[in-house]
């Protein structure tokens, strides 16, 4: 015995065409929609699959603004000027007061309690310190920076530094050891950053520090 929506949808091809398209997973309407949209395209005469965004050819010469020699000279025009900037700096920090333990810079004292306060009577920690601070002011990009790329840098390869000289006498400290290396990723991630954000920061700081890149 037929039923009556079985024989009505004999009947009817639109009944059937809605049929079938409710029998169909939601992969088979996707791959049909693109069949579609690929048959439409060719029939426009257009490639049957659109290019991607930003695409380009394969034969497409590459146009250099300038020549080789042109940016060597321009490479180092500007290791010049940025070695300049650096001496200057240097320079200006020089000519400040010696800096003093505790943070007692710019007090008025007597000879022998700045004698007293002198840093060459401080400890390891305190020179490292101070040297970490003078090498961050020389990358600042605003008094009281300490979160910018470049001194970022300048913090990590002097914690570098440090261990380096701590794994130089202690060999098999393991857990220094691990340290250091997870230091060694963090500035390479963060030279990495300003390789692609900032690129003359970045050889700036390259250039100064003495990294190998």
């Amino acid at each position: 015995m037929i039923s009556p929506a079985s024989s009505l949808m004999s009947q009817s091809p639109l009944l059937q065409q809605q049929y079938r398209y409710k029998s169909l997973t939601k992969t088979k309407r996707r791959q049909r929609d693109k069949m579609k949209e690929r048959e439409r395209r060719v029939a426009a005469g257009l490639p049957a699959k659109p290019k991607p965004p930003k695409y380009i050819p394969k034969d497409l010469p590459v146009i250099n603004a300038l020549t080789r020699q042109d940016r060597d000279a321009e490479s180092v025009s500007f290791d010049v000027s940025s070695a300049v900037e650096m001496k200057e700096k240097i320079n200006t920090q020089n000519e400040q007061e010696d800096t003093l333990r505790f943070g007692f810079d710019g007090l008025v004292m007597s000879d022998r309690v700045r004698k007293l306060l002198d840093l060459k009577n401080g400890s390891q920690k305190e020179v490292v310190t101070s040297q970490k601070r003078r090498g961050m002011e020389l990358f600042q990009l605003r008094e009281g920076d300490t979160g910018s790329s470049a001194v970022q840098v300048v913090a990590l390869t002097t914690r570098i530094q440090q261990l380096q000289t701590h794994m130089a006498k202690h060999k098999k400290d393991k857990s220094s050891k691990r340290g250091l290396d997870a230091l060694y990723v963090r500035r390479r991630k963060v030279l990495d950053y300003m390789e692609r954000k900032d690129f003359e920061s970045y050889r700036k700081v390259v250039k100064s520090l003495g990294l190998a890149r």
